[in-house]
């Protein structure tokens, strides 16, 4: 996982700016990323993090206390993040076409759950879970944020317009996105993936199963 920008070290002189801060600490997240991909909660150390990030150990522990604070910043940001530029809600959407709309979004779901660092860090998550009540709370949902807001957006839209007929938006979205992307995450948890054509097959199937109970009567 890579972000652009610049990761160069804080001027010499003088407190860092803002935007160098910034810097620093995203360069600091992907580094504890890695290092938690490949080695696991267990073994990763706070030296190992910073040796990563090509810092001093001084400058990591300033920002975090442990290797726990780490796990607690990091894992949460990571999942979050979209592994390609999700779909403009009204791609495919300019014609009234909400189901170009949906599978639209359910592709961008799937790709981002099947992703193999997101698979990883997903299970790196679960398996640590009981160590961290305030993080399990959260564990299963923590890429749904943004996703589930885009559903609702699209959802709103629709429903104003009178095309569909939803009583709870928020709920509809995440029933929609529990739909589309849950099953294919789960099963790639335990290394079984479907072929391209029988996930497209999967999407379509769960889209128009999904458009049917909210379609306006």
């Amino acid at each position: 996982m890579t972000v652009n920008g610049s990761t160069g070290s804080p001027r010499r002189g003088g407190r860092p700016t803002q935007a160098e801060a910034a810097a620093l600490h995203q360069r600091l997240r992907e580094a504890a990323v890695r290092t938690f991909l490949d080695n696991g909660y267990d073994a990763t150390t706070m030296v190992a993090i910073a040796e990563a990030a090509e810092v001093a150990k001084a400058t990591l522990y300033a920002r975090y206390p442990d290797k726990r604070a780490v796990f607690l910043d990091v894992i949460p940001w990571a999942l979050s993040r979209a592994v390609r530029p999700e779909p403009d809600p009204d791609d495919g959407d300019s014609d009234g076409d909400l189901r170009a709309t949906l599978l639209a979004i359910g592709r961008a779901a799937i790709e981002h759950a099947l992703d193999p660092d997101i698979v990883q860090l997903h299970r790196i998550a679960r398996n640590e879970s009981h160590r961290f009540p305030e993080f399990a709370s959260a564990a299963s949902s923590l890429g749904w944020a943004r996703r589930q807001q885009q559903v609702m957006d699209v959802l709103r839209h629709h429903t104003e317009t009178g095309a569909l007929d939803i009583d709870d938006i928020e709920l509809t979205a995440e029933h929609f996105i529990a739909m589309v992307e849950i099953l294919p995450a789960r099963l790639a948890d335990f290394g079984v993936y479907r072929t391209p054509r029988e996930q497209r097959r999967h999407l379509s199937h769960a889209v128009d199963l999904f458009l049917r109970g909210v379609m306006a009567r």
